[in-house]
């Protein structure tokens, strides 16, 4: 038998591939964007809905796969989101037309929207207290590994000839192929099997997890928070006790895009084109800015479990405010050169990598009771989406009416008030259990 903690680590590095995939088909989008331009001759409208129909999957898949992942397991719905990305991966790069290409577009943002609720949670249900921040934050580390790999990919893959673009997609579908295949060597989450009645299942699990030790107080939280709250599929998400929580999870996932950094993620070429690059050596900016927000994801991970959640998305609220003040001021009054330019949006990627960017998904999956986690998580990665759709939509329009600074000046503005929503209204969840967090956080209601 695996040693304990290679087989949790092997269980939460299969799940994770969900955040590779996400960050992969998200930002993938960037580097095709002068070439579906092209080819379906798109205008600036056209523009944001070929980008944004991914988004309204994610939109769509994260607020359903809720109720499935309480009914039929997080395990089984994370292989049906798996094929989900490879069907998609092989549609983009086959479409001849626009509206062929938003289907499968649209069809891998179901597949985002839901590992963006289920991979970060399934981690969390598996993961013991002391390491539930970093293993649930490998998601985060998958998903800009994804990122970055996207960046890499496009740039490798430019040169390629007229249909650059095709092979950009394709590229997604090695990783969804592997991520389908190792979903049949992980194990069921331990919590789902007691909500499902199978409490024997569960503690097997759990040992194996846990070899050695004694789980027995560990299964009993389980038992008695399920015994107590009841079946997560009738519970009522807003109703008491509940109301104040999920409320929370669905503020904290809109100011996680009210920073911006999808802008960044989908619009980077673009935005780097406008300071004057040329159209390789914006693509070449894209691969600095993903490694930076891979670097700082680890710096992000060694942190979470030591510093705590709401300190580092205190620290990381200031960080972002001030480089998103001076990409607004510099692009009012054109004070930023290329390279500065650059400099000012690799340390707002700094900023958000290290905090806000591995927080967030990790607060999400494990502040919700057992009852509702799988329909809180959710609902939360629903307001995410919502924002993301809208800015995906919008930017390039705005961009090209107003120019870039005023929605900069938004997103600094936004952020800053985060920093005083994290104050007042969250509470450190670091070294604790999902069930000692159940109880601290409905006596709040």
């Amino acid at each position: 038998m695996a040693h304990p903690r290679l087989y949790l680590a092997a269980n939460s590095f299969s799940a994770a591939l969900g955040g590779l995939l996400f960050g992969f088909d998200t930002a993938v989008i960037s580097g095709t964007i002068p070439f579906i331009t092209k080819y379906f001759s798109l205008s600036d409208a056209m523009l944001g809905w070929a980008v944004s129909s991914a988004l309204i999957g994610c939109v769509i898949g994260s607020v359903s796969v809720g109720k499935p992942g309480d009914l039929f397991g997080r395990r089984l719905m994370l292989k049906v989101m798996a094929l989900l990305f490879l069907l998609s991966a092989i549609g983009t790069a086959i479409a001849t037309t626009l509206s062929v290409f938003v289907l499968f577009r649209f069809i891998g943002g179901l597949a985002i929207g839901g590992a963006s609720v289920l991979s970060p949670m399934y981690i969390s249900e598996i993961a013991p207290a002391k390491w539930r921040g970093r293993l649930v934050a490998i998601s985060q580390l998958a998903i800009v590994s994804g990122i970055l790999l996207a960046f890499f990919s496009n740039y490798i893959l430019v040169d390629t000839g007229d249909n650059n673009w095709r092979w950009m997609f394709l590229a997604g579908g090695i990783p969804a192929l592997l991520f389908f295949v190792l979903l049949f060597f992980v194990s069921q989450s331990p919590r789902w099997l007691v909500l499902m009645g199978r409490t024997d299942d569960a503690r097997t699990v759990i040992k194996r997890l846990n070899p050695g030790e004694d789980i027995e107080p560990e299964m009993k939280e389980i038992i008695d928070s399920v015994q107590k709250n009841g079946n997560g599929i009738r519970v009522k998400l807003f109703r008491k006790p509940y109301t104040r929580i999920v409320i929370i999870g669905m503020i904290l996932g809109m100011f996680s895009q009210f920073t911006g950094i999808n802008v960044i993620m989908y619009y980077a070429p673009s935005i780097f084109q406008a300071a004057g690059f040329s159209s390789d050596s914006a693509l070449m900016q894209t691969v600095v800015i993903g490694a930076t927000n891979l670097i700082f994801t680890l710096l992000g991970m060694s942190l979470i479990d030591k510093v705590g959640r709401k300190a580092l998305l205190m620290a990381g609220a200031i960080g972002m405010t001030v480089f998103l003040g001076l990409i607004a001021a510099g692009m009012t009054y054109d004070f930023l050169g290329g390279f500065i330019l650059l400099a000012c949006v690799v340390g707002f990627t700094a900023s958000f990598a290290s905090t806000m960017g591995v927080v967030v998904w990790v607060y999400l999956s494990e502040m919700f009771p057992n009852s509702i986690r799988s329909r809180g998580t959710s609902i939360s990665s629903f307001s995410v989406w919502v924002i993301n759709c809208a800015t995906a939509f919008l930017f390039p329009i705005v961009m090209g009416k107003f120019g870039t600074a005023p929605v900069f000046g938004f997103y600094c503005l936004a952020t800053l008030l985060s920093f005083f929503f994290f104050w007042k209204y969250l509470v450190e969840t670091k070294g604790r259990s999902l069930e000692e967090l159940e109880s601290i956080l409905l006596k709040k209601q």
